[in-house]
């Protein structure tokens, strides 16, 4: 398949669901060896939804490809619920990941379950979090993650970045609250659009055909009302790995060839 982008911008269809899986897990060695190789570290920030159990179907078999003891994991949004809550992305997460393979639980930075009566200390306390490792690292204004791994809602929301919500004007804070998602749990914390488009890279992984109409409203339009298509990491690589389902409408891949 020839791909029709723009420097910076890679997007990939691929004809099921599996060799998604199979390329994510690709994409995830290489750029953990090259961050590793040049910072020590590789750190990722991962989402919820259909989003982990696509990307570790594949890369828990890839045993010592990844040096897991250098990984730091952080999540781009979070539930105010339990850890062990069903709606918890670390629970699903850990279920699908983090249970197998070998990353040190201390490496793995949740919310703190103490403060999820108070949002804005939730995303206080993570802001907290994230400094004490970037820091480290001597970031930028706003922390630089190696990879985001991210997923898009039927409305283009992504994190808990929603349509219409004034989280997508914030252009200082790194982390805030969100006491009125749309989508049940209401309450969340979220990475905001400036550590979104600071990242090294970031990958949105969209599968079926129920995103096929905002995916093309995402990739082929650019609608700017639209949450998904705001985030464009001014020196990083923009991913969008897709199934050919989901991938139906868009133009900006050329399937001549396949």
């Amino acid at each position: 398949m020839s791909l029709l982008t723009p420097p910076a911008l890679s997007i990939r269809s691929y004809p099921t669901t599996g060799e998604v899986s199979v390329a994510l897990a690709d994409l995830f060695v290489t750029l953990s060896a090259d961050a590793i190789q040049t910072r020590g570290r590789f750190t990722v920030g991962l989402s919820g939804g259909s989003l982990p159990k696509i990307l570790a179907a594949d890369l828990v078999k890839r045993g010592d490809a990844v040096e897991w003891d250098k990984l730091t994991v952080f999540f781009c949004d979070e539930r105010l619920v339990p850890l062990d809550h069903e709606d918890s992305n670390y629970r699903l997460c850990h279920e699908e990941l983090f249970s197998k393979v070998p990353i040190p639980e201390a490496q793995i930075h949740t919310i703190n379950a103490d403060l999820l009566d108070n949002a804005d200390e939730v995303a206080e306390d993570y802001k907290d979090r994230l400094i004490n490792v970037f820091a480290a690292m001597n970031s930028a204004k706003f922390p630089v993650f190696d990879l985001l791994l991210l997923g898009i809602g039927p409305d283009g929301h992504t994190c808990s970045l929603f349509p219409g919500h004034s989280s997508l004007e914030n252009t200082v804070d790194w982390v805030i609250s969100e006491e009125n998602s749309p989508k049940p749990p209401p309450r969340r914390i979220t990475l905001t659009l400036p550590v979104l488009n600071h990242a090294h890279n970031v990958c949105f992984v969209a599968t079926g055909e129920g995103k096929q109409d905002m995916l093309k409203r995402v990739i082929d339009e650019k609608d700017q009302e639209i949450p998904s298509a705001l985030v464009q990491p001014a020196h990083g690589t923009l991913y969008w790995f897709l199934d050919d389902k989901a991938s139906a409408k868009l133009t900006s891949i050329d399937k001549s060839d396949q």
